[in-house]
C-alpha cells in the first residue's frame, strides 16, 4: 500500500462525508451544469490538498462540520484554476481524461470554473471564520497572480531560479499553506502551531511543483503522458535552470539561444530536454526536493508523531510519484 493510499484509509469516513458535501453544493436547478459537474466530479484526482486540511485539523481535534468546509472550500477553488488554466492552455486532457473545455467548449468551461469559485465562497463563508474567508480571499489572488508572472517570465525569457521559485509560491504552494491555515482556523489551533504548519506546507507546494516540472524533460512515451508543455510555452523550470548555471558557455550559449525561439518544434525541444537530464538537472531536483522534505521534518518536532508521520508520508509520495 501507498502512503497516500494508507493515510486516505485512515480517513476515508471524512473524504466520503467531504466528497457528499461538495457534490450537495454543486447540485442546481439547470440540467446542463448538473450534467456538466457530474461528469467533472468522476475523474476527481487524489484530492491531496483536503487531505492536507483534514490531517492539519486532526492534530488539533476533529474533523467537524466546519473542516469539511473548510476542505471543500480551497478543493472547489483549486478546481476552478485547474478548470480556467485548461481553457488559457487550450489543454485537450487532464488525469488522461478530456478536459471540461474538450469535452463541451471553452463558454461552457469558463463559466463552469466560476460557478466553482463562487461555491467555495459559499463554503468558506459557511464556517463562519473570518480567517478562513480571508485565506480563501487570499489564495485566488496568488493563484492568478502566480499564473501571470509565469506568463511574462516566459514572454521576457526570465531565467533565474529567484524568478521560479516566486513563481511556484504563488500558483502551488500558496493552495497549500491555504489548506494547512484553514485546517487549523477550523479547530482553533495556536497561531504559533498554524504558521508552523503553514511552513510545512509551503515546503509541500513547492515539492509537488518541482516534481511536476521534472515530468517535462522525459519522453512523453515514459511518463505515459504528453511532455515538453512547458518549454513549448517557454516556461524554464528548475532542471533546466539548473543545467544553465553548471553548463560550459559554449554548451550553455546554443541552449539559451533555443529558449530565446518564439516557437520550439519537437527536435528543439528534445534538446532541451536532454541538456537537462545530461547536466544534471534531474538529480539537482531531488536534491532541492528532498532538502524541503528535511526541513519540514523538522518544523514537525514536537507534533503528535502519528499525524507529523501522516504529513511526511505526503512528502514521500510526492517525491517518488510516477505521474
Amino acid at each position: 500500500m501507498t502512503s497516500l493510499a494508507a493515510i486516505r484509509t485512515n480517513i476515508k469516513p471524512e473524504l466520503i462525508r467531504l466528497n457528499e458535501l461538495i457534490r450537495a453544493q454543486l447540485s442546481s436547478d439547470n440540467p446542463l451544469m448538473d450534467k456538466v459537474i457530474e461528469g467533472y466530479l468522476t475523474t476527481k484526482g487524489k484530492q491531496i490538498r483536503p487531505i492536507v486540511v483534514m490531517l492539519c485539523a486532526r492534530m488539533f481535534g476533529a474533523v467537524t462540520d466546519r473542516v469539511l468546509d473548510a476542505a471543500a472550500a480551497v478543493e472547489l477553488l483549486h478546481n476552478a484554476s485547474l478548470i480556467h488554466d485548461d481553457v488559457v492552455d487550450e489543454s485537450k486532457l487532464r488525469r488522461n481524461q478530456p478536459t471540461l473545455n474538450a469535452l463541451w467548449d471553452n463558454h461552457i468551461a469558463v463559466l463552469v470554473g466560476d460557478f466553482f469559485v463562487s461555491t467555495a465562497l459559499q463554503r468558506a463563508i459557511a464556517t463562519g471564520d473570518l480567517r478562513i474567508i480571508d485565506a480563501i480571499g487570499r489564495l485566488g489572488k496568488l493563484l492568478s497572480l502566480g499564473e501571470i508572472d509565469q506568463i511574462y517570465n516566459a514572454r521576457e525569457h526570465n531565467l533565474s531560479k529567484d524568478a521560479y521559485f516566486k513563481i511556484i509560491n504563488f500558483k502551488t504552494a500558496s493552495l497549500f499553506v491555504a489548506c494547512a491555515q484553514v485546517g487549523c482556523y477550523a479547530v482553533g489551533a495556536s497561531e504559533e502551531d498554524t504558521k508552523r504548519l503553514a511552513e510545512v506546507a509551503e515546503l509541500l507546494g513547492l515539492c509537488f511543483q518541482i516534481r511536476d516540472d521534472v515530468f517535462d524533460y522525459f519522453p512523453a512515451e515514459k511518463v505515459g503522458k504528453p511532455t515538453g508543455n512547458d518549454l513549448r510555452e517557454g516556461k524554464v523550470t528548475l532542471p533546466l535552470l539548473h543545467a544553465f548555471e553548471v553548463a560550459a558557455p559554449d554548451v550553455r550559449e546554443p541552449m539559451l539561444e533555443l529558449c530565446g525561439h518564439e516557437q520550439l518544434d519537437s527536435d528543439e525541444i528534445s534538446r532541451l530536454q536532454a541538456f537537462a537530464r545530461e547536466m544534471g538537472g534531474i538529480e539537482y531536483a531531488y536534491e532541492t526536493m528532498n532538502g524541503l522534505r528535511e526541513r519540514a521534518a523538522a518544523l514537525m518536532d514536537g507534533f503528535d508523531r502519528q499525524a507529523a508521520d501522516d504529513i511526511i508520508a505526503l512528502f514521500d509520495y510526492i517525491i517518488a510519484r510516477d505521474f
